[in-house]
């Protein structure tokens, strides 16, 4: 036997359980949807010291780089080293075939020969001019005796000093020449020493002990006057070409001690100083640039390989500070979100320095005490309601 309910009843009984939905939907909405509070985790302004650091990223470079090639150009004989041996100083690392110097020697040995002889032909010239000369002295002084005692006549008198004038003259010329002839061997001369010290220079040798890191030419390779063949780095003078934000980069000095983590030996930092800073920044990226060395017994990295540096700047008295994690930058205002009798408010805050424990001092839009949003499971607006936990999952 079934039994029907009435229209009304029905329809009551209907309502009941669409209600019942509705507050269990709402429940739902509110405690664990989208409408639920955000969990939050807060953290309250202290006083501490800050012991400011500054951190960068950079790449080990070779503080020196030798570049090794020829002073003339010449084709590339023979190499004695490859990439990666360890040379010695004076270590001959690659012949360069001369090409025609040889034969320019030989031209520039037969010029100073022959400006050799022209300078003694033009001393022998000297030594007949000067005999001339003292002959035609001789004469024109006795014409002058003769001629004060009316034994030789005007005419005879004037031929003798003519003589005596064409004698110096001719003189005067032999002396230049053996000048022009001793200058012109001075000339082939520093020539050919020229060209015998460029033969000198087709024999590569290192100028100091080092690694090779390029080989720049193959054998049978032309290469001309100044063209590197083979670079020779120091292994032991190596530093760090660090990059740090100039926003941030306010205390940084040479003389700084400095923490270096290779990418190669994350768990084994080095201990570095900062060497030198640069005088000229990078302006398109912002950031300064600077010179960090290894301390000494520092096992050395690959050349090239990337570098985390952490700087530590001069410190700080105790001064108002708060974890990093909670500062916020809304549109050009950077802040964080105040917790202030339940309701949250973005407060516009003045930062100074930052310490490697994640601290940030601050100057000015807090007090001692205040409580700041740390962490929160999405983003926060003025209207959110929030839930304060010990930890978010």
């Amino acid at each position: 036997m079934r039994i029907v309910l009435p229209q009304s009843r029905r329809a009551l009984l209907l309502l009941a359980v669409l209600a019942t939905l509705v507050l269990l939907l709402g429940f739902v909405a509110v405690r664990s949807g989208p409408l639920a509070p955000v969990k939050v985790t807060v953290a309250s302004i202290e006083e501490r010291a800050i012991t400011p650091a500054l951190f960068g990223i950079g790449t080990v470079e070779a503080r020196y780089i030798h570049r090794i090639g020829p002073t003339a150009p010449g084709r590339v004989a023979s190499l004695a080293v490859d990439v990666g041996d360890r040379v010695e100083a004076g270590q001959v690392l690659a012949l360069i075939d001369p090409i025609d110097l040889d034969q320019r020697i030989a031209a520039a040995t037969g010029s100073a020969g022959r400006s050799a002889a022209l300078e003694q032909a033009a001393a022998s010239q000297v030594a007949d001019a000067s005999a001339r000369l003292a002959l035609a002295r001789s004469e024109a002084i006795r014409g002058e005796e003769l001629f004060r005692g009316g034994w030789l006549t005007r005419t005879a008198l004037d031929q003798r000093r003519q003589a005596l004038a064409a004698a110096e003259a001719g003189l005067a010329a032999a002396q230049a020449n053996r000048t022009a002839a001793t200058q012109d061997r001075g000339r082939t001369g520093a020539e050919r020493a020229a060209l015998q010290e460029q033969k000198a220079n087709l024999r590569l040798v290192a100028p100091k002990a080092g690694l090779v890191v390029r080989r720049l030419a193959e054998p049978g390779t032309t290469v001309v006057a100044g063209q590197a063949v083979v670079e020779i780095v120091d292994p032991g003078e190596l530093w760090i070409n660090a990059r740090f934000d100039q926003t941030r980069a306010g205390g940084i000095a040479a003389g700084l001690s400095a923490r270096i983590v290779l990418r190669s030996r994350i768990d084994a930092p080095l201990r570095g100083s900062v060497l030198r800073v640069e005088p000229v920044a990078d302006a398109v990226t912002e950031e300064v640039l600077a010179k960090v060395t290894f301390d000494a017994g520092a096992g050395l990295p690959p050349i090239g390989e990337l570098a985390e540096v952490t700087i530590d700047l001069p410190a700080r008295g105790r001064t108002l500070a708060m974890p990093n994690a909670a500062i916020h930058r809304i549109g050009s205002d950077v802040g964080a979100w105040v917790l202030r009798d339940g309701d949250l408010e973005f407060a516009v805050l003045k930062l100074g320095t930052e310490d490697a424990e994640g601290w940030v001092q601050v100057l000015d839009g807090l007090g001692k005490g205040d409580q700041v949003i740390l962490h929160s499971a999405r983003p926060l607006t003025a209207s959110s309601r929030i839930t304060v936990v010990d930890k978010l999952p």
